[in-house]
């Protein structure tokens, strides 16, 4: 106990311990985070989910607090539901004729946001029987201009999209509807008119027992902390749960390979001859086996759950080089006189290598641990990045390999890309910076005078 509280007292004094310890706290911090806030079937059936859970974000666009660095404001999402209370939608429902009602909706909304919205939508849920509701819609804008904009005899599921809308786009002069329906007409060039916008929607009903529900979405052009991807899912989902696999893939692989790999080789150098020499064969073989190109055949022949990979991972590497490092500093263990006075009063040759051996090189394995966790979750990170990442699983790779099958650095869509990757990057930078102090602390050679 107190050799490691002087060697806590020790790591302290070195800024790349402070920081790369601030760092991981950040990291383990977020990972709680995520698996506290989010569950993990949860964010499962988030990240597999479509438009039925999305639908109300917009597709490509970055986070809102990027707001803050621009001149032009632009948009969030604007959504106005009629069975939502706290929407404050106005709904009035009055008969005009025997057989026949009028419900009327009315969605007010204050826009006012430098740059127009990506899309407009109305979703529809009509209940009847027999014949569906007939709906007109109409636009006004905070000048007390109307404009008409479609009629539509309603589904029990109804999409209607402003952009396509052929009979709306003749009427704004083939202007798009996101941008016709929000620009100043006293401005040659499009700007958007800002106040109070109102979308009323006028619909006939015919049964006495029917009924009309509608969601309006304006949809932004910034979302959220992170941002939306190509399927209209929030990135902040897979940021955040990316975390605890990075953090358990890189600790569960670079544990596993270090713990069994310094068992085997304190194994051959105790019992030496045959089993010394089987374990020297078999890591020169396995040297010479080239890891990514098996893992890539692993991950298109077999599966490409990132557990199963992690399983080959650790055992591609238990006879790596480490072995030998670890060979020749048992081989040095093994001639001290403790160890010769446990052989003396008959310690077992497993209770020499598991309590004798083994123990005294923990402060040399400990550096080396903490420095391959990076290198693991790169390899997890660049597996993902050659398409043969987890399809279940949010993962940073993911998002990297997303980001670069649609295309996102050459549509300037930059935080898809630079997100995970920087979180990557700190994960790198968190654990390298702790693992130098850590080497300066238990590696005697390195320990200064």
């Amino acid at each position: 106990m107190n050799a490691l509280k002087r060697s806590l007292k020790e790591l302290a004094n070195y800024p790349s311990a402070i920081g790369g310890g601030i760092i991981i706290l950040f990291l383990v911090f977020l990972a709680v985070y995520a698996i506290v806030t989010i569950p993990y079937s949860e964010a499962i059936r988030l990240w597999r989910g479509g438009e039925e859970i999305w639908g109300d974000n917009p597709r490509i666009v970055p986070p809102a607090w990027t707001n803050f660095f621009r001149r032009a404001k632009q948009p969030e999402t604007i959504v106005l539901d009629s069975r939502d209370p706290a929407d404050l939608i106005s709904k009035t429902v009055t008969e005009i004729s025997e057989g026949m009602w009028d419900v009327v909706m009315t969605f007010d909304f204050d826009y006012n946001y430098d740059a127009f919205p990506q899309d407009l939508i109305v979703f529809m849920n009509a209940a009847f029987v027999e014949k569906g509701p007939f709906v007109s819609m109409f636009w006004i804008t905070p000048d007390g201009r109307e404009i008409r904009l479609g009629e539509v005899t309603a589904k029990r599921s109804e999409t209607y999209r402003f952009a396509q809308d052929e009979r709306l786009l003749r009427r704004l002069k083939g202007v798009d509807p996101q941008i016709a329906l929000f620009a100043d007409p006293d401005k040659e060039t499009p700007t958007v008119l800002k106040g109070k916008y109102q979308l009323r929607i006028d619909a006939v009903i015919f049964e006495e027992n029917a009924d009309l529900e509608a969601k309006f979405i304006a949809y932004g052009k910034v979302h959220g902390l992170a941002g939306t991807d190509h399927r209209r899912r929030d990135l902040t989902i897979a940021l955040l749960w990316g975390t605890p696999i990075a953090l358990s893939f890189g600790l569960l692989a670079a544990l596993g390979t270090s713990v069994i790999t310094m068992a085997i080789a304190a194994i051959g150098v105790w019992f030496g001859g045959v089993v010394d020499e089987l374990i020297q064969r078999i890591t020169q073989i396995n040297i010479l086996l080239p890891t990514l190109p098996i893992l890539i055949m692993v991950g298109t022949f077999q599966s490409r759950s990132i557990w199963v990979i992690l399983g080959w991972i650790i055992l591609l590497n238990l006879f790596g080089g480490a072995i030998i490092s670890f060979r020749a500093v048992f081989l040095q263990i093994k001639e001290s006189p403790y160890i010769e006075a446990a052989r003396s009063y008959g310690a077992s040759s497993w209770r020499i290598i598991f309590l004798y051996l083994v123990p005294r090189i923990i402060p040399v394995l400990i550096p080396n641990l903490v420095n391959g966790i990076p290198a693991f979750v790169f390899l997890e990170a660049s597996l993902a990045l050659l398409g043969l990442g987890d399809p279940v699983l949010p993962t940073w790779g993911k998002l990297i390999d997303d980001a670069r099958s649609n295309g996102a650095l050459y549509n300037a869509q930059y935080f898809w890309v630079m997100e995970p990757a920087i979180l990557l990057m700190l994960a790198g930078l968190g654990f390298a910076m702790m693992g130098f102090a850590l080497d300066r602390v238990f590696n005697p050679r390195l320990r200064e005078v």
